[in-house]
């Protein structure tokens, strides 16, 4: 983290996320196990070891791999591989870190938790520092087990290595025990399994590559926060946020806030690293509807959700074009990749406080509002031109809830390459600031030196704030005496505007 970002922050607390106390988060959560653990299920009679190995997906509840092995099985071994090309390597283009320091030690709480939940049913978590084509093997050899059971991921990087550990165990031979010692070895077998989404892609009404390409479609068909890791602390947001203070009831109203825990149900870093499962929050929603009130917010939920499962399936339709300057649209534009102009983006140094504020909120906490990334995004692509991959990149790094699936799936959609049939998607940062933040209380929490400012002039404070690095593309009359000012104070070649 920089030391701008250290120090804008001052002395302010974070807020716990969820602020449940350890015993609180752990009695919800075994009150989940309890409610959604079948007590029906049996063994279907297979021996022998099956290793899972955990992803994405560090949960015990509505863990079909762990239920599948558990069934196919004698005994179970879960697998955690710390791989050094996620936690050591660097992002495809622009070389910054893979994963932020904020996101690890998010991690690092999921492994400690999932371990303790796995240990309650009488399993232990075995963690090993490698590159897992080379770790599974190693111990499928020498537990002899039969399988390695794990969910399936859709975009590349994780593709590949499904194939090299599959490769792997293919090297791998199990000799057959029985009296007459005749029967041929075996190889263990890579068992994927679906199950990272709310629907499940057999249950799609058609083939992924026929998704549709617009998500409508497809439908139809306070203070900074500190996340704590680990399945048990999502169930607790679970509880904490829609039975315990009752804010389902109001997320559509609340859900664009920006400062504080509660404006929205903040699940998407559990989800990211499956500590949650969506299935397991569509039934807890539809629990509150029996008990409380079904209303639009109790559907909006979901909606977010299948939001969430349709850039999911759009990455198993599109594969690596995501990733790539044209989207799955092939757009052919021409970006900037200044290095001066990212790194005030990235750093929160581009003279307009809004910005500035949501960029040292992810650089402090490794998360940002839906509404701030939309903004951040249109501000990078829209009014300064930067190559939208730099702050899909820069996201990869910091976010906690980063997937590359809904990352780069939102970062295509803001910068008109994706599947929005709205190409040119624009938030004008003065009509954002004065909807969403209008006396100024976000901009002012993140940037201290605006606190003495009136608050009607937190987000326009002019000369009492840093000058503007670009003029905005469409300003509608707003910023004229910021840009006045800062016209006297900058090279003329920085007013051009963006075509």
């Amino acid at each position: 983290m920089s030391s701008s970002s250290s120090s804008s922050r001052g002395a302010l607390a974070a807020a716990a996320v969820p602020s449940l106390s350890a015993d609180e988060a752990g009695a919800a959560a075994d009150e989940a196990f309890l409610r959604y653990t079948s007590p029906s299920l049996r063994r279907s009679g297979g021996g022998g070891v099956a290793i899972v190995w955990f992803r994405n997906d560090l949960r015990v509840l509505d863990n079909e791999a762990v239920v599948r092995a558990w069934a196919a099985s004698e005994a179970v071994l879960p697998v955690y591989c710390v791989d050094p090309r996620i936690f050591a390597g660097s992002t495809h283009y622009f070389g910054f870190p893979k994963t932020g320091a904020l996101r690890a030690q998010f991690l690092i709480e999921c492994l400690e938790d999932l371990k303790r939940n796995l240990m309650k049913k009488g399993l232990d978590l075995l963690i090993r520092h490698g590159k897992p084509e080379d770790i599974l093997p190693s111990i499928a050899k020498a537990v002899t087990a039969h399988t390695v059971y794990a969910h399936k991921e859709t975009c590349s990087e994780e593709l590949l290595v499904e194939h090299l550990v599959r490769k792997g165990l293919e090297q791998v031979v199990i000799p057959q025990g029985g009296a007459s010692n005749q029967k041929k070895p075996r190889n263990p077998k890579l068992q994927l399994i679906w199950g990272a989404t709310l629907y499940h892609v057999d249950d799609l009404p058609f083939s992924v590559n026929n998704l549709p390409d617009v998500y409508t479609q497809f439908r139809k068909s306070e203070k900074g926060m500190h996340f704590v890791g680990g399945e048990s602390a999502a169930l607790g947001r679970v509880h904490e946020y829609f039975w315990k203070k009752d804010q389902l009831k109001v997320y559509k109203e609340t859900r664009n806030g920006m400062l504080g825990p509660d404006y929205s149900t903040k699940f998407s870093p559990w989800l990211a690293s499956g500590s949650l499962s969506p299935r397991y929050i569509c039934e807890e929603v539809k629990r509150y509807e029996k008990q409380r009130i079904a209303n639009d917010s109790t559907y909006w939920v979901l909606f977010e959700l299948i939001w969430r499962d349709y850039f999911r399936f759009v990455s198993a339709k599109y594969g690596n074009s995501i990733f790539h300057l044209g989207g799955p649209r092939n757009v052919e534009s021409k970006w900037s990749q200044d290095q001066a102009l990212f790194e005030s983006w990235r750093d929160g140094r581009t003279g307009y406080p809004l910005i500035d504020a949501n960029m040292k909120e992810l650089l402090a906490t490794g998360f940002m509002s839906n509404r701030g990334r939309q903004i951040v995004c249109s501000f990078l692509v829209r009014d300064m031109g930067i190559d939208w991959r730099m702050g899909a990149e820069w996201f990869e790094t910091c976010l906690l809830d980063y997937d590359p699936a809904s990352n780069y799936g939102n970062w295509t959609y803001g910068a008109g390459v994706g599947n929005d049939p709205r190409e040119d998607r624009y938030f004008s940062i003065p009509k954002q600031a004065k909807t969403y933040d209008p006396d100024g209380e976000y901009v002012a929490y993140w940037l201290p030196e605006l606190r003495s400012i009136a608050k009607e002039r937190r987000n326009f404070p002019g000369a009492s704030y840093i000058k503007q690095v670009v003029p905005l593309k469409f300003d509608g009359g707003h910023q004229k005496r910021d840009q006045q000012f800062n016209r006297q104070r900058r090279p003329g070649h920085m007013y051009r505007r963006q075509k």
